[in-house]
């Protein structure tokens, strides 16, 4: 729960910075080019996880690695949660801040799960076909789920819309019964 509560608390920090700056959007896809690299350098990630380490190194190397390369905001973000030994919660941060960018934006954040991943194209036309549905502007994530047999299932918003091939199974199963 505490986890849930820092990610919430640095996403709205750091969204309210770039508001105040007017960088929305620049500081959001810097934060996730920033975890892409994270996620691509597990090592980095434990350097500046770990309490062995002095705060200073963290900063000289994070410094030494995006300085000049991200917007001054997101880094001086990033030397806040070393300082304050948050960096594990990086990620839900940015999870929290893409929300509330999106929902500023005027649109509401789903997943959508399917056997193989969708082609760009595919996974717009699914958003035009939710947005219309649910009467929003949609975007969708994209993620596997191999217990399904075809189809797709959509979470968007605490609604589910389940067009998967289990789903149509189970009531053909129903009528027939």
């Amino acid at each position: 729960m505490a986890e849930l509560t820092i990610g919430m608390t640095y996403g709205n920090a750091l969204f309210q910075a770039a508001c105040d700056v007017d960088k929305k959007q620049l500081i959001l896809e810097e934060a996730e080019q920033v975890l892409e690299i994270l996620k691509q350098e597990p090592g980095l990630c434990a350097f500046i996880d770990t309490p062995v380490i002095s705060i200073g190194e963290k900063k000289q190397v994070i410094g030494s690695i995006f300085d000049g390369r991200i917007s001054e905001e997101l880094l001086h973000f990033l030397y806040v949660m070393i300082d304050k030994g948050r960096t594990k919660h990086f990620a839900r941060a940015i999870k929290v801040y893409k929300e509330l960018y999106n929902e500023e934006e005027g649109f509401s954040y789903g997943k959508i799960f399917s056997v193989k991943p969708l082609s760009t194209d595919r996974l717009e036309k699914f958003e035009a076909e939710t947005g219309k549905l649910l009467r929003q502007n949609v975007k969708l994530e994209n993620e596997i789920d191999a217990k399904l047999i075809g189809g797709v299932k959509i979470l968007i918003d605490g609604k589910v819309i389940d067009a998967s091939v289990r789903k149509r199974l189970e009531d053909l199963n129903n009528t027939i019964i």
